[in-house]
């Protein structure tokens, strides 16, 4: 969709609402029907006490809460939550379910919220998970959803449903995928996935839309690395950090039990460092945080080996968390595999924790100074455990965002919080771009703070990076 497709409104004092794509955008004379929560026991107290639980069709959120007094009000998207009006009759929706790219915690949660807020709120009774990914759509089976099945999926990490790396990379069948949607008379689908998926399920809406087909597409962004640009945060975040604090805490312990002791833990992020972030900011007993972000070397003055040498000095051991696409400029490009790409088309990483880790060993080795460094990946470990209680919470209310979206007859959209509150956000603006932790900001002014570490940076660097966030800023 071209910039000059996007559904945009101006308003008075610089008031833009990027609006989510609706069934009534493309289909002429839609009926609707009033939503079966005006009868739903659930939601009656809200209904005597406060008078209204429906969500008014003007009511917007902010993209940007901080504001100048005399600055436009800049960006708003619709406000996610239950229409007054449905654009499909329950007993006629035939919902489908899809989980693709690398394992979060709190997919299973979301699936299982999906189908109980379907069935219960909106009587809805038949749901099926697509097996395997996106691919599933056509080469594997469904699988019968029920309140019953997907009862104490919560429990587990993974998915019930399966996934596939392909994310709607360039081995996915858009056509095929919508043929197997129309065949089925399926009419409501929800993805589950990360930047790729959200991708494909952009192009899976397009191929809807130009068919003519009423079919509501529905994202729900999964990554744990936190790089989804305008929402708040992807659910599994909250558990990733959590579990990646087990693994800081047990690489203090190693390092402090022996002289001159080096933990060295690398954690998720390829090309936003917020899980190495926040997880040493929980921990404080972090010397030094190495992310994507932020580059670094390792010889001379006021280089990473300078900087260890000092900390083992002042305290007898350190603790290192580097994120995974930290330091990848560093490591030589002879190396076998720094050309290769995985089913998704992302380039493949080469192990920046044990290249390092072995980089540091070399360097003490050549200056004669006895060191014991102990290595941690915990990466799979993270992936699969099941979500704690703030992602579970965070899980149910997305995918109850998303039914209530569905069954209003938005579509073309992924539902996240912005600014604490739920919103439907336009495909586009969700694919755009990358979120990355800004290095100019407070909060990473906080860790340097925090584990006192330099900040490799020179002044020509860090004048780059505020330019390029000025620009990235524009852009949203």
């Amino acid at each position: 969709m071209s910039n000059s497709e996007h559904n945009t409104l101006t308003g008075h004092d610089g008031y833009v609402l990027d609006d989510a794509p609706h069934l009534s955008d493309y289909i002429p004379n839609l009926t609707t029907y009033p939503s079966p929560l005006h009868d739903y026991h659930s939601y009656s107290i809200v209904k005597y006490v406060a008078m209204e639980h429906f969500v008014d069709a003007d009511v917007s959120v902010a993209q940007e809460i901080v504001v100048h007094k005399n600055g436009p009000r800049g960006t708003h998207f619709r406000r996610a939550g239950p229409r007054k009006e449905v654009y499909f009759e329950p007993e006629n929706v035939y919902a489908c379910i899809v989980t693709c790219g690398g394992l979060c915690p709190g997919v299973n949660t979301a699936i299982r919220e999906i189908v109980c807020g379907l069935y219960y709120m909106y009587g809805v009774c038949k749901i099926v998970g697509i097996e395997g990914g996106y691919s599933g759509f056509y080469s594997r089976n469904t699988i019968p959803l029920t309140p019953k099945v997907v009862d104490d999926i919560h429990k587990r990490g993974g998915t019930i449903l399966g996934t596939s790396q392909e994310e709607g990379g360039q081995d996915t069948d858009i056509s095929k995928i919508v043929d197997s949607i129309q065949d089925r008379g399926i009419n409501q689908v929800y993805i589950l996935g990360g930047d790729g998926t959200q991708i494909g399920a952009s192009m899976i809406f397009e191929e809807i839309r130009n068919r003519g087909l009423k079919v509501s597409v529905v994202g729900i962004p999964v990554s744990v690395d936190n790089d989804i640009p305008v929402i708040d945060n992807s659910f599994g975040f909250d558990t990733a950090v959590e579990e990646a604090e087990r693994a800081i805490d047990a690489a203090h312990v190693e390092a402090e039990s022996t002289d001159n002791g080096i933990g060295v833990v690398k954690l998720m992020g390829r090309h936003s460092g917020f899980i190495a972030m926040f997880a040493t900011l929980a921990s404080r007993d972090v010397d030094c945080c190495l992310i994507p972000e932020s580059p670094f070397y390792l010889e001379g003055p006021g280089g990473l080996f300078e900087f260890i040498r000092k900390r083992l000095a002042e305290n007898g051991h350190m603790v290192i968390v580097i994120a995974e696409g930290a330091g990848q400029e560093l490591i030589s490009k002879s190396l076998s595999g720094m050309n290769k790409q995985d089913a998704s088309g992302n380039k493949l990483f080469q192990d920046v924790g044990l290249w390092l880790s072995q980089k540091i060993k070399d360097h003490f080795a050549k200056s004669q100074m006895d060191i014991t460094l102990k290595y941690i990946d915990p990466t799979y470990m993270i992936r699969a455990v099941p979500s704690i209680a703030s992602d579970n919470v965070y899980c149910t209310l997305l995918a109850q965002s998303a039914v209530h979206g569905a069954m209003a007859g938005y579509t073309g959209s992924a539902v996240g919080a912005v600014n604490g509150i739920h919103a439907y956000i336009p495909f586009y603006r969700i694919n755009e771009s990358e979120k990355k932790v800004d290095i100019t900001e407070r909060t990473w002014a906080r860790l340097l703070s925090s584990t006192d570490q330099p900040s490799f940076f020179n002044s020509k660097d860090i004048t780059a990076q505020t330019q390029q966030h000025s620009s990235n800023r524009k852009l949203q």
